[in-house]
């Protein structure tokens, strides 16, 4: 079955540490803030959710993936980043739609399932218009986060 890719409304990654990779984790989110404008949730030092281990989550817009992508795959410092789509089917979305940078890591797919089912959304004219088009990702500091 064929997916329109006008059902995905943005992406999030998920950047996976453990106490002895907290710091690199941390210094990761410091570059990667200073490069682009993008929403990044607060650390989880234990597993939650569908995740295995600790993790924070960053999001961003269809305009910025194929900056902060190949950004997360040059300094992704060894940690295991998972990057999806959001289409509002959270379990395909993590389970078939994903991609890994470095490990796969073991996900709680059941937790997803069990959620509420979330409606698709028409994203609106006036949102697509407010975000920043392929051709400008957002870079905050565009000669250091080109290094």
């Amino acid at each position: 079955m064929l997916h329109n890719i006008a059902a995905i409304r943005g992406y999030h990654a998920h950047v996976y540490f453990d106490p002895d990779t907290r710091a690199t984790a941390r210094a990761v989110r410091h570059a990667l803030t200073g490069c682009f404008d993008v929403r990044v949730g607060g650390f989880h030092d234990e597993p939650g959710g569908p995740h295995p281990k600790g993790s924070y989550q960053i999001g961003f817009t269809l305009g910025q993936f194929d900056h902060v992508v190949p950004w997360l795959m040059l300094n992704r410092q060894g940690l295991d980043v998972l990057v999806h789509p959001l289409t509002g089917d959270e379990a395909g979305d993590h389970e078939h739609r994903a991609l890994w940078l470095g490990t796969p890591q073991p996900l709680d797919i059941d937790f997803l399932r069990s959620l509420p089912a979330m409606p698709a959304v028409a994203t609106p004219a006036a949102t697509l218009a407010a975000a920043p088009p392929p051709s400008q990702p957002a870079l905050l500091t565009q000669d250091s986060c080109n290094d």
